[in-house]
């Protein structure tokens, strides 16, 4: 019996504004052909935004990508045409319309899986950042906060201490 281990996330094209529809008809499919060893978890990305209306400010969730859907699978020819036969689905983003996993790399970035980074850094020490606005700025980390997998860093911007907080796959140790 195949494992979780061997699945990897694949993303489907569908037309605007059937992300939703697509993800109840994947979950329905799942359910009713008992695909739950082979299809693992699908997800519409999406983040947080703060919109105003009407002079109020509040939080709305908002599709990061309109007309993709991820799906965590191990690929078959079956899972291929059942999938890319679903009712709102164009089909597989890949070479030619192949379906192309993900890597680790776009995992990550997408926030479709938590990983958890094993940071041995401590308070005073300085970094690099790495990824993220401030690309090859150096600072002094602050604080560290392992559940949230974040670091507080103090940067010298403008001549003046700015506090930034990072991810920590954003950040790495200065060469010694």
């Amino acid at each position: 019996m195949p494992n979780n281990n061997e699945a990897k996330w694949y993303v489907l094209h569908t037309y605007a504004g059937y992300e939703n529809i697509v993800k109840a008809n994947l979950e329905q499919m799942v359910e009713n052909n008992n695909l739950q060893d082979a299809i693992f978890d699908i997800k519409i990305p999406t983040e947080q935004v703060i919109e105003e209306k009407n002079g109020k400010k509040r939080a709305v969730e908002v599709k990061s990508m309109p007309c993709y859907v991820f799906v965590k699978l191990i690929y078959s020819s079956q899972i291929w045409y059942l999938l890319t036969n679903t009712r709102g689905v164009t089909g597989f983003v890949g070479p030619q319309g192949k379906a192309w996993p993900l890597d680790e790399d776009e995992v990550r970035r997408h926030k479709l899986e938590d990983f958890k980074i094993d940071f041995a850094l401590d308070v005073g020490e300085n970094v690099k950042i790495i990824d993220g606005s401030f690309v090859g700025m150096i600072g002094a980390i602050k604080y560290v906060d392992q559940a949230r997998q974040k670091v507080g860093i103090i940067l010298n911007m403008f001549g003046r201490e700015t506090p930034v907080e990072m991810d920590f796959d954003q950040v790495e140790a200065l060469q010694k």
